[in-house]
């Protein structure tokens, strides 16, 4: 009888669904024929759906985000408990969990100094935007405007967030887009677009000078870039770029806003990605791994050399930095990333993270002697693409359909998530994503890639 309930409960779930939920990133008209997908419950690495069956969650939430696993307990009491205590004041006031965990943060970002609490990273990018935006009013009568970002990168779902941003799919038909955000080229030595491929690297910096120069040095107030690509293809920087990049910064006075949405909080084997090239940002944005998910939180972090700016002068009422976020003021949010935190430093998963990450290319990199459509293998710690082609001469991209179907023979035949570029960049979709929780183990890992094998197989012969 009780299962009779049960089974009852979930048809009435999945009908609510079909009737009234508005999924992201999805066509719904398939719904009308095959019932949408819900998740009931997660457990570490593992999570089960509405008829029962077990995933190995190889994309931490599908979008890098549950970096410590699921069904953390402790995580949850330390909301439940803070909740009661106090839940909510608008940020213009201080709250202990915010104080407490921005200086546990800090602590993790040498040269860091001050975080400004927001909901959600495209938000958190928005609000740098606006402060360089102020500071060009403020320090060089507006001319200073313009924000360079990168082909491939993203950096949210905003229309300013779409303006700095290089995924051309995801941008289509939501403009007129906001003025004064410039493309440089990426950064993907793969796919060198120069006439040579000596140094890449350097004439990587060098396109960009050359667009700095174009635009006018003095019009240019800031650089936005991932210091990762993630969802452009999980691509690395070539030797030499980032060093190159911050000359440029500091020979042409632009401000650096690392965006650290999805590298951030160990997700790379540190504990922020801009840390394995020694940069010195300006600005850093974080939020999914803040909290792993369990909360909405996301980080605006500066210098206190950016912070000073905006307290120069008490009696000018325009002087402060005049924003708000109205979710910036939930404690729920710091209160779970700080017992996140607790919980990467007490059990070593930023190290874990590392050696997981070496055993995943290790295996990747056998697939790739194994299987011909691997066209490169790239990424850092526990998160790592591949790039799939149909010659590994020509690096002709693999049709669209076809990585869709690796993704699903490996969720329908292995029950292993797996993520890919999709819906970004018009002809090079083409890459397979994978970012299983800092939790991960050997066996999952082996599962993971075995998964992708037998799918390869299966799709490619």
């Amino acid at each position: 009888m009780e299962n009779s309930t049960q089974l009852n409960d979930i048809r009435e779930v999945v009908e609510n669904d079909r009737m009234h939920v508005w999924h992201h990133l999805n066509h719904h008209k398939k719904f009308e024929t095959i019932d949408p997908p819900i998740m009931v419950e997660g457990k570490g690495i593992e999570i089960w759906d509405a008829n029962g069956k077990r995933f190995l969650d190889a994309v931490s939430g599908g979008v890098w985000t549950v970096n410590v696993g699921y069904g953390r307990t402790e995580i949850a009491d330390a909301v439940r408990d803070q909740l009661i205590k106090m839940n909510y004041f608008a940020g213009t006031i201080g709250n202990v969990p915010a104080a407490n965990f921005a200086k546990k943060l800090i602590e993790k970002m040498p040269g860091m100094s001050r975080v400004y609490f927001n909901n959600s990273g495209s938000e958190a990018n928005e609000k740098v935007y606006k402060m360089v935006r102020q500071i060009s009013h403020r320090k060089y009568g507006g001319k200073k405007f313009k924000i360079l970002y990168r082909d491939r990168d993203y950096h949210g779902t905003t229309i300013a967030n779409l303006s700095a941003g290089g995924h051309e799919q995801r941008n289509a038909e939501f403009g007129p887009y906001t003025p004064g955000f410039v493309k440089i080229p990426h950064c993907l030595e793969y796919r060198n677009q120069y006439d040579s491929a000596e140094d890449y690297g350097k004439r990587s910096v060098e396109a960009i000078e050359e667009i700095i120069l174009r635009e006018g040095a003095d019009t240019i107030g800031a650089m936005v870039l991932e210091p990762i690509t993630a969802g452009g293809g999980v691509i690395t920087p070539p030797e030499g770029y980032w060093e190159g990049v911050q000359a440029l910064c500091k020979k042409y006075d632009i401000l650096l806003h690392i965006d650290e949405v999805v590298c951030g909080l160990g997700r790379t084997g540190k504990w922020f990605g801009y840390q394995h090239y020694d940069i010195k940002p300006d600005f850093v944005t974080m939020a999914k791994g803040v909290a792993s998910g369990y909360a909405a939180i996301a980080c605006t972090v500066t210098t206190e050399e950016i912070f000073e700016f905006f307290k120069e002068d008490e009696s000018d009422p325009l002087s402060y930095f005049r924003d708000i976020s109205t979710f910036g003021g939930c404690t729920a949010g710091p209160v779970a990333a700080l017992e996140n935190i607790r919980i990467i430093e007490d059990e070593g998963l930023v190290e874990n993270c590392a050696a997981m990450g070496e055993y995943l290319f290790e295996l990747l990199l056998g697939l790739q002697k194994k299987h011909e459509v691997i066209g490169d293998v790239r990424g850092k710690g526990l998160f790592a693409g591949i790039e799939l082609v149909k010659d590994r001469e020509t690096k002709e991209p693999v049709e669209e359909k076809d990585v869709q179907a690796t993704i699903g023979h490996c969720l329908n035949e292995s029950g292993v998530m797996i993520g890919a570029t999709n819906r970004s960049l018009p002809g090079f979709n083409n890459s397979l994503l994978f970012s299983p929780a800092l939790i991960a183990t050997k066996a999952n890992i082996e599962e993971l890639v075995d998964a992708v094998d037998a799918a390869l197989s299966e799709v490619f012969g």
